[in-house]
């Protein structure tokens, strides 16, 4: 008898291609639960999309709210600041400033304290050098106990090259330079601006100065002193060339003494047309991708992923309405985002921003704007956050898909091993009949052979 080594093989029947057909009706239970899960996924990743575009959206829209120290229109608010005359020095503005004109008359510079020493020996004293910092009055130098520094010249460092390297690298606020005259080397040291930042020299004989009396072994090159100046005729002082706090939101660098006009002007359009226009693009740009994203093809019969769906038609429906009906009172007047120049532009749902009627808006009234504008933000974070934030719309959506998914995979787990156990089945039922037809045919062939040999026996 035959050995029978693969289905069909003993039979001649198709029993491999029969096994292969029955098993693909088998498995289309399987296939179907594929599809849903395929679709589940579809659906996960497009809201990933939706969320990815709200979120974008809400970013923009938190743009235009203030914090809470600020008012809406001081969230938008910039400043700028100019000179009449640009030699006596510049000045910017900031959050803070206040939009006017001053008044303001230079009558010093802070400077930095500078002393020359005589000509230097090629070996100085040894020891240790104490710096004093403080202020001179009436003649007198009265030092700060909480600023003082010491430098340790050795036999190593004790030449006027190794003092002026000890010094700068102290980094202590005086800064050391060697000018090589024509007599020979003199040390220049240049303290920090400002009148409390004067210095006192001793320690080291040969290298001692005091600028109260201005004694020792220095000359005095220049003084430390404060800027002094006036703002509308009130005196005012400043330890450095920088001044800051003396006018709000002001900042001044000096360079010359003099008289001249100081002009603060408070520009309300720039940053808050800038935020407008990041909103309305993170707007249109949502709009774009829901639409495409519940779109459905008539000629390719292909539909976006989250046609129909609820959570997508909320987003729709929500940003629509908060476009439409979001509005703001200030001053007994009550606006929308149509009277500031945002509106609906064709039949695709998305904004435009009309700038000229922003800018008469803001001219009219730029509080009422600014306080529209932070109402619009507030209300759109709020209902963003209710979609895509934790325990929102979409949030439960993936929760609930992810467990269906984990659903369906047991399930399709469970039938791929029922599957491989019917499969089995099969193929046992097959190997069965293969051989019996196989025994079969090996019986008749027999058969037929000897009944042939009979006839041809009695042929003869």
């Amino acid at each position: 008898m035959a050995t029978v080594t693969s289905l069909g093989a003993g039979s001649g029947l198709e029993l491999e291609a029969l096994v292969t057909n029955l098993m693909a009706v088998e498995r289309q239970p399987l296939s179907s639960l594929q599809k849903q899960v395929s679709s589940y996924n579809s659906k996960i990743s497009a809201l990933g999309t939706l969320s990815s575009k709200l979120n974008s959206l809400q970013t923009a829209a938190k743009a235009l709210v203030p914090n809470v120290l600020q008012s809406a229109l001081q969230k938008f608010a910039s400043y700028s600041a100019s000179l009449g005359d640009t030699n006596i020095g510049t000045v910017t503005a900031t959050t803070g400033a206040v939009a006017g004109s001053y008044n303001l008359n230079v009558t010093h510079l802070a400077q930095a304290q500078k002393v020359t020493s005589g000509v230097l020996p090629s070996t100085l004293n040894t020891g240790t050098l104490t710096i004093d910092f403080g202020s001179v009055s009436g003649g007198a130098f009265t030092a700060d106990p909480d600023r003082q520094a010491t430098i340790n010249i050795t036999t190593e460092t004790n030449t006027p090259e190794g003092l002026r390297n000890a010094i700068n690298q102290a980094n202590i606020g005086v800064s050391a330079t060697i000018v090589n005259g024509t007599n020979g080397p003199q040390l220049v040291l240049t303290g920090s601006e400002g009148g409390d930042k004067a210095f006192k020299l001793s320690g080291i004989s040969g290298l001692t100065y005091d600028p109260g009396p201005k004694t020792g072994d220095f000359s005095n090159n220049q003084e430390a002193q404060n800027a002094a100046f006036t703002v509308d005729g009130i005196a005012a002082t400043s330890n450095s060339n920088t001044v800051t706090g003396v006018i709000d939101g002001v900042t001044l660098n000096l360079a010359k003494t003099g008289s001249t006009t100081l002009t603060v002007k408070q520009d309300n359009t720039t940053n808050l047309k800038s935020a407008l226009e990041g909103f309305v693009s993170a707007y249109n740009s949502a709009v774009t991708s829901m639409t495409s994203l519940g779109a459905y093809n008539s000629e390719t019969k292909v539909a976006g992923a989250l046609q129909g769906n609820r959570i997508l038609r909320e987003a729709q429906n929500t940003l629509s309405n908060l476009v439409f009906n979001t509005s703001s009172t200030t001053d007994g007047v009550t606006q929308k985002l149509s009277d500031i120049g945002i509106s609906i532009k064709g039949t695709d749902g998305t904004l435009s921003l009309d700038s000229a009627k922003l800018e008469a808006a803001l001219t009219k009234n730029p509080n009422a704007v600014a306080n529209l504008v932070a109402k619009v933000g507030d209300s759109f974070s709020d209902s963003i956050d209710r979609i895509t934030g934790l325990g929102g719309s979409v949030d439960i959506s993936k929760t609930s898909m992810k467990s269906s998914i984990k659903f369906l995979e047991d399930r399709q787990e469970a039938l791929e091993l029922r599957l491989v156990s019917i499969e089995a089945r099969y193929r046992k039922q097959f190997s069965s009949l293969d051989t019996l037809v196989s025994t079969m045919n090996t019986t008749s062939t027999y058969l037929t052979n000897q009944l042939a040999s009979l006839n041809s026996s009695k042929s003869k």
